[in-house]
């Protein structure tokens, strides 16, 4: 069992989950989205109602965190980051990637092993189709997807990451990590929140509390 834990935190996979920003974003907001209810929820010094009504509001609010930082950090900053160092860089600094995604890929291979790579780079992509020398129609391989110079790059034992570009993408996520999480995320989830609570029974509607409360004045007096 230990050796088998050890292949897990050495491999691959969790390194380049680990040394990517997104990646620990999104594990963080979804590991906070179900750790924080959970404590709320196994704690004996709140009455019942206080811990639904904390934990589920706190769920919705991670929920929101997450939803966000899905749909504006990556789709925007970060291939907004993409496309300006493709503007203010020199192709040898950046490279020639038709995408973010592609750069992507590029560096999970980077992170591979050589042999590992070449394997890689030699697969047949299922379902997409080139047209060979001879006209005959044939499987397009994942090396085709890349120029000469980035093939170049991972068949050798450390391949150019293309640093400038990297630390562009980098940089946006940050920039937009604080702007969707710190700041959009909030004023978000204030609008979306309360009304969701309402309608799961958890919060009174204000007016109906204000009644309440008038009842309530009115019956003391």
């Amino acid at each position: 069992m230990i050796s088998g834990i050890g292949k897990i935190l050495t491999s691959n996979s969790l390194n380049n989950i680990t040394s990517n920003t997104n990646s620990q974003v999104m594990l963080e907001t979804t590991l906070k989205s179900i750790g924080r209810p959970g404590f709320i929820l196994i704690d004996n010094e709140i009455n019942e109602d206080t811990k639904r009504y904390a934990a589920t509001k706190e769920f919705l609010y991670q929920a929101t965190c997450l939803l966000i930082y899905a749909t504006l950090v990556v789709p925007v900053f970060k291939r907004g980051a993409f496309k300006l160092a493709q503007k203010i860089f020199d192709k040898a600094q950046v490279g020639n990637f038709s995408s973010l995604k592609q750069y992507n890929h590029y560096l999970k291979l980077c992170d591979s092993s050589l042999n590992n790579r070449k394997m890689t780079l030699n697969k047949e992509i299922k379902g997409v189709y080139k047209v060979d020398q001879s006209g005959n129609k044939v499987n397009k391989l994942v090396k085709d997807d890349y120029d000469e110079i980035a093939v170049n790059e991972l068949l050798k034992n450390e391949p150019n990451t293309f640093n400038d570009l990297k630390g562009t993408i980098e940089l946006g996520n940050i920039v937009g990590s604080v702007f969707g999480l710190a700041i959009f995320a909030p004023q978000v989830s204030h609008a979306f929140i309360h009304p969701a609570l309402r309608f799961l029974g958890l919060e009174k509607d204000k007016q109906a509390s204000v009644q309440e409360n008038s009842a309530k004045l009115d019956k003391n007096a």
